[in-house]
């Protein structure tokens, strides 16, 4: 897991990225791209160590709340850190940007947008539903 992040003054850099898009947009390719941070993500939550990816429907809750509290955790610790989800609508984020806030923590909100094979086999229909619901963020609207 990563450190801190260097600034162009050569100070580190401490914040929240949150990495959204539609499976296959490259979520986790971005967040990779940055080594200095934590990456998490709640699909982590479904990898076993000998079974590899197993999604669980029934578990994605648990997911979710595992990715946030593991979240805290890193950011409780001062550690930079990028989570990339779905995040299809605002308030899904909002959990994330309210413990950056009590830890004062700036959020940056990173939009990925690529067109990839996406790798947890998540079925086109699935994926339209989401493209359905997707809410737009305006520039600074969460930060």
């Amino acid at each position: 897991m990563g450190g801190r992040m260097a600034s162009p003054t050569g100070r580190s850099v401490m914040e929240l990225v949150l990495i959204r898009g539609l499976p296959g947009s490259g979520k986790s390719t971005l967040a990779k791209a940055m080594p200095c941070h934590v990456h998490l993500e709640a699909d982590m939550y479904f990898v076993h160590p000998y079974a590899g990816y197993v999604f669980e429907g029934s578990k994605v809750g648990a997911a979710h709340g595992w990715c946030q509290s593991e979240a805290r955790r890193m950011l409780e610790a001062r550690r930079p850190t990028v989570v990339s989800n779905t995040f299809t609508q605002k308030w899904e984020m909002q959990p994330y940007l309210d413990m950056a806030a009590s830890l004062n923590i700036p959020v940056r909100v990173i939009e990925a947008k690529g067109n990839f094979k996406n790798v947890h086999g998540v079925p086109e229909d699935a994926i339209q539903r989401m493209r359905d619901r997707w809410e737009e963020i305006e520039s600074g609207e969460v930060a």
